[in-house]
């Protein structure tokens, strides 16, 4: 009977509480002033953040926090601004830790921040056209030491691979098969090593450039799918299906940053194969026939290079998407394919 009489107390307290109108722990007294807001900000912009106090509660201070950074406090409701410059492209988390008659509250909001920059059409021609395996399913493309390298899935259940080869002819100089627990994708060359991801196993794999061998076996450092690679000569960039690229330390594999992809004020989800040139990344992007020119300091896409037009020289009709980009240096030309298709194509591209 105690029991009972103790459980009909608290519910007592808790139905009175409701009915004077108490706050519970989920709301908040304040918020912030959200009619002030763009519809979308840029780095160029200034926030101004207020918050609105409708029962009018003696506020002491208040706190405020970007993205859990925090960026000053006010007394009362005095504003504060906040220069975007610095800040990387996606939803900016906007909270308020506001002080007030003994206590503390917090209250939440976020604004989107997009590209300021308007995306040029690079044109290109076609230099060379050379034959491609059209059971690779390419997921990865690289050149090293005038060499081509090309990782693939296995959608059909048949074991992925990588493989260096002779560009002009097919002619296979090296393979390395995967166990077939393992969907393969992107590949990069860096510090004598080749790194390759897999798909949603969640792990990578390093291999001796020189001999193939398998040295290393790494856990992605964030819970990402692998999707494409590339690097710069000092750190690996890594895309995992949505709108981010990761920079990577190759001698850790921990993940020190990303970017987010935008064209203007859109985001660019599915960022799939990438390679590193001069300066930018060249990303594929998948179910487009289309590659992102994209600056690796901030996530903004600077030009568009518009490949649909390959497709009338395919003539495999199981063809799927482009994917697959290999800058050869010596030639400054760009190596273009996609899974499944009879061809690669050289190519020059310009502005």
């Amino acid at each position: 009977m105690k029991k009972y009489n103790s459980l009909f107390f608290i519910l007592l307290a808790l139905v009175l509480a409701s009915c004077n109108g108490a706050k519970t722990n989920s709301e908040s007294y304040f918020s912030f002033d959200n009619s002030s807001f763009m519809t979308t900000y840029t780095n160029d912009d200034v926030i101004s953040l207020q918050l609105l106090n409708p029962e009018n509660k003696k506020i002491d201070s208040v706190v405020y926090y970007i993205n859990d950074k925090n960026i000053g406090s006010k007394k009362g409701l005095e504003k504060i601004t906040f220069d975007f410059k610095k800040q990387i492209l996606g939803y900016q988390n906007l909270k308020a830790l506001v002080y007030f008659e003994g206590e503390n509250q917090e209250t939440t909001s976020r604004v989107e921040l997009v590209s300021n920059v308007s995306p040029k059409l690079a044109s290109y021609k076609i230099v060379n056209t050379f034959p491609h395996d059209t059971l690779s399913f390419t997921e990865g493309l690289e050149f090293c030491r005038d060499t081509l390298f090309e990782s693939t899935g296995s959608p059909d259940g048949k074991k992925a691979y990588f493989r260096k080869y002779d560009y002009k002819t097919g002619k296979v100089f090296k393979q390395v098969d995967m166990d077939s627990q393992y969907f393969g994708e992107g590949i990069t060359m860096i510090n004598g090593k080749i790194f390759q991801l897999t798909w949603q196993s969640k792990v990578g794999f390093i291999y001796n450039l020189n001999t193939l061998k398998l040295e290393k076996t790494f856990s992605f450092d964030k819970p990402i799918e692998g999707w494409g690679m590339t690097n710069d000569g000092k750190y690996i960039y890594q895309s995992d299906g949505t709108e981010k690229i990761w920079k990577m330390d190759p001698a850790t594999q921990k993940m020190l940053d990303y970017v987010n992809v935008y064209s203007g004020s859109s985001k660019i989800k599915s960022v799939n194969e990438l390679e590193y040139i001069n300066g930018k990344i060249y990303g594929n992007i998948w179910q487009k026939d289309a590659i992102a020119i994209i600056n690796p300091e901030n996530g903004k896409v600077e030009g568009i290079l518009n490949l649909a037009d390959l497709r009338k020289f395919v003539k495999n009709k199981t063809a799927e998407v482009l994917n697959g980009i290999a800058y050869n240096s010596k030639t400054k030309t760009i190596f273009v394919t996609g899974k499944n298709w009879d061809k690669l194509f050289e190519i020059s591209v310009s502005e």
